[in-house]
């Protein structure tokens, strides 16, 4: 083996621009760390810790995505190439605060920009088609936060502004639903069309039908958002990042009842199950960041996607993963 190395393994597998990832490695002559460099296609990354057997890397900024070839290089010599799978980047200057949401009834994808409490921006919903175009959706809902759609195809977002959830029409128009939720964030449905929504001060409303709110669950507080997803098992899952430094994720079952189902993680936010019942978490796991994903029994948990300042995530029919961070949106295909 040359002094160039091998590749081991890459980890995660799966990576947004300006994630970390781990490159594990034997044989990578260090020696001289101005003669060695990561390359991701023909794009150099910038290294943030190097070793023989272990290096710490960025995903560079490129105008690939899809399947990377990543090499080492030492001394002028490269590596065999082993592969990570890059995200696209979809839209930016965006302001998404929790989840998009995919349409069922096109396929595209709706995302916020949701902007600081209380300011009035021009178009706050913005829709990315199945081609990836983007347009402007609508601008009736001050500081959009949760998006989510019932089992008849029906839109419904929350304004953290003023507690309301909007069900917005065909015509884009946002009607007040719900009312008095408090800072009203996260929302999901169960199976049978019960709304779930999520207040930051602490509360757990159910929603029926017709719009009529009760209390039904109360946690902690959290500084920023509630992010609510229904699990496999039809419990409520909940995120809600607080001060500390490892937060959990908590299972609040059908008679209300709290408990909780991982603890471990840096400021989770957005959430959801995958077609194996694993929970995907946008969070940091010992600290590093990205998508995190949780065995179905909550005991097991990995970085699946690296990624920095994400909030949120959400899979298309085809099984494609949208990934939001708090200025953008991007695509990883169904490719791993």
């Amino acid at each position: 083996m040359g002094k160039e190395g091998k590749i081991i393994r890459i980890d995660p597998p799966l990576a947004l621009p300006g994630g970390e990832v781990t490159i594990e490695c034997e044989g990578f002559d260090t020696s001289d760390p101005t003669l060695c460099a990561i390359w991701f296609g023909n794009d150099r990354a910038p290294i943030v810790a190097l070793s023989p057997r272990r290096v710490l890397a960025i995903v560079p900024e490129m105008k690939r995505s899809g399947p990377i070839d990543v090499t080492l290089e030492s001394g002028g010599l490269r590596s065999e190439a082993s592969r990570v799978v890059v995200a696209k980047r979809l839209a930016e200057d965006l302001h998404p605060v929790a989840n998009p949401a995919f349409d069922p009834d096109d396929g595209s994808l709706l995302v916020t920009r949701s902007g600081s409490r209380g300011e009035q921006l021009p178009v706050t919903l913005f829709r990315i088609d199945a081609s990836g175009e983007l347009t402007e959706f609508s601008g009736d809902i001050t500081n959009p936060t949760g998006i989510a759609f019932d089992s008849t195809g029906q839109m419904f977002v929350s304004s953290r502004m003023d507690g309301t959830v909007y069900r917005v029409t065909p015509f884009k128009e946002a009607v007040p639903f719900a009312k008095n939720l408090g800072i009203a964030t996260g929302i999901a449905f169960d199976d049978s069309d019960t709304m779930y929504v999520g207040d930051r001060t602490g509360t757990i409303y159910k929603v029926n039908g017709i719009g009529d709110e009760t209390p039904w669950a109360q946690l902690e507080p959290s500084v920023s958002a509630y992010h609510l997803a229904i699990g496999p098992d039809e419990a409520l899952y909940v995120t809600g990042p607080t001060v500390a430094s490892f937060d959990s994720v908590m299972r609040v079952d059908a008679n209300g009842e709290v408990s909780v189902f991982y603890k471990g993680l840096g400021r989770p936010q957005g959430l959801t199950f995958d077609e194996e019942g694993n929970l995907l978490v946008a969070a940091s796991l010992r600290g590093r960041r990205g998508i995190v994903r949780i065995s179905a029994e909550g005991k097991d948990a990995k970085m699946f996607v690296a990624g920095m300042n994400l909030v949120g995530l959400a899979f298309s029919a085809t099984g494609d993963l949208a990934v939001a961070s708090t200025d953008s949106v991007y695509s990883l295909e169904s490719t791993v």
